[in-house]
């Protein structure tokens, strides 16, 4: 316990401690408030290193006190002793004080003097100084516009199990993400298995950036993307900053929207379409994969979308650049005509696209033909309607969404010559024959399919799967940068 003479000699003339952060390593980066700070301190106290950028605005009686690194709490110590003695005390740190500096550490230690005695008389300030991913973040562009994360890798005083939580909540939230104290001569693997953590929810053409010694005479800056970012190439003195899902490179310079343009954009869009467009922004936030091929990304959108059923990411099978195909065929001209199985998954083809690329459907379900020909011949109505497509449209994109009889019926009409399609939508749902038809359609090798896998399927699924394709040129604004 401290006596009572001692509080009243420290109770006299109780000094201050303003703990001031002065930048990455600039002197053009000292703030005003930090410089002025500097000279009216009777003491200085800081890492040896930060010296350099402030000795030539410290008074002439100014008590200088460095010490080396890993000194943290002696300097704490060394400034409440200065204090104590009526002084007024800055202390200094590179970037911001606040910010994995010595602003916690001296008001912890405050609280610490107070109850064990010490007077609570010695008033704390901290300054704020521009921080090291502030800096670097200016030097690559504008990558931090959007929500930022900041996450220190040195497991010095945390744990590295809370780190890796930290990180891949990161990850998955899809902040812009600074990485503090990435490496060190005893710290190699963990930078590696930030990048690790990181591929499992980003894709690999997600911007990197990185700066060592920002703001000095040593300054790098590089660009990269996660995938082929190397983090042999980073040392203690960089800073690395992750972009989100929708950051992208133009000249260089990495940028992070923040969603002015996008507002821009919806000035006259039929307020159906903002709701599509912000179901869209929501599904690719919550998908497994995102980082997948674009023509199998729109395709699943409008799959997701129309089920708000996530498995659709592991049971819509396509062929290699299916959906691109099939709209290169609308684009020259090949594809006109579109066959359904029912009239539902007629009525739910977008009427507008159609118009616009003049493109027919048809449905023979309620067709007399095909009522009598099924009589006549003894097989389903379903059967009956591809048979009477194939004499009169056998190069249609036949579309199924509800009898897998229909899909068995085109495979037949494929193999014998009788029918030609551009491509297939093969989505017949059910229990009986349906997984059996999906698998001899994908036999067809030639031909353009897109199937949805298992008992799944429907005349609204498989509507909206060729809705996909006719919008396919839609897909552009799926691209880092631009907004759905």
């Amino acid at each position: 316990m401290v006596s009572p003479l001692f509080l009243c000699i420290f109770a006299a003339d109780m000094g201050k401690i303003i703990v001031a952060g002065i930048g990455p390593g600039s002197k053009e980066d000292i703030t005003p408030a930090v410089l002025e700070a500097v000279r009216e301190a009777d003491a200085v106290v800081g890492y040896k290193y930060y010296f350099q950028f402030i000795e030539a605005y410290v008074k002439t009686d100014c008590e200088c006190i460095d010490t080396g690194m890993k000194k943290e709490r002696e300097r704490a110590e060394q400034a409440f002793r200065l204090a104590d003695q009526g002084k007024t005390v800055c202390v200094v740190s590179s970037g911001d004080a606040g910010l994995y500096g010595m602003a916690p550490l001296i008001y912890e230690m405050k609280r610490e003097r107070v109850a064990c005695g010490f007077p609570a008389d010695i008033e704390v300030v901290t300054l704020p100084g521009i921080s090291a991913f502030q800096k670097a973040a200016s030097l690559l562009g504008a990558p931090i516009g959007h929500d930022v994360c900041l996450i220190s890798l040195s497991d010095l005083m945390t744990p590295w199990n809370v780190i890796e939580r930290r990180i891949k909540a990161a990850a998955v939230g899809d902040f812009v993400t600074a990485v503090y104290n990435p490496k060190s001569h005893g710290r190699y693997w963990q930078l590696y298995r930030l990048q690790e953590l990181f591929l499992q929810e980003r894709s690999v053409d997600t911007p990197v950036g990185y700066v060592r010694q920002a703001g000095r005479e040593e300054q790098e800056v590089k660009v990269t993307t996660l995938g082929a970012f190397d983090p042999e190439d980073v040392d203690m003195f960089t800073v690395v900053l992750i972009g989100n899902s929708q950051s992208y490179v133009v000249d260089g310079k990495m940028i992070t929207p923040r969603g002015y343009y996008r507002e821009e954009k919806q000035e006259g869009v039929k307020p159906g379409q903002s709701i599509m467009m912000e179901s869209f922004r929501t599904i690719l936030s919550e998908m497994q994969h995102p980082d997948v091929p674009t023509w199998r990304l729109w395709p699943l959108l409008h799959a997701i979308h129309t089920t708000v059923d996530f498995n659709m990411e592991e049971c819509l099978w396509m062929d290699d650049r299916a959906t691109e195909i099939l709209y290169n065929k609308v684009v020259d001209g090949s594809l006109k005509h579109i066959v359904t199985d029912v009239t539902m998954a007629a009525s739910g083809i977008r009427k507008g696209a159609l118009e616009r690329l003049g493109i027919e459907v048809h449905c023979y379900i309620n067709d007399p033909r095909s009522k009598q020909m099924a009589e006549q011949k003894g097989i389903t109505r379903s059967q009956a309607c591809m048979q009477l497509a194939a004499e009169e449209y056998p190069e249609a994109l036949y579309v199924v969404g509800n009898a897998p009889t229909a899909l068995f019926e085109i495979c037949d009409l494929v193999r014998k010559g009788k029918m030609h399609p551009v491509g297939i939508i093969a989505a017949p749902v059910g229990f009986v024959h349906v997984c059996e038809s999906k698998h001899a359609v994908k036999t067809l090798k030639q031909i353009p399919k897109i199937i949805v896998e298992g008992r799944k399927g429907g005349s609204n699924l498989a509507a909206t799967l060729c809705n996909a394709i006719l919008t396919f040129d839609d897909a552009e604004q799926l691209k880092p940068g631009r907004d759905l």
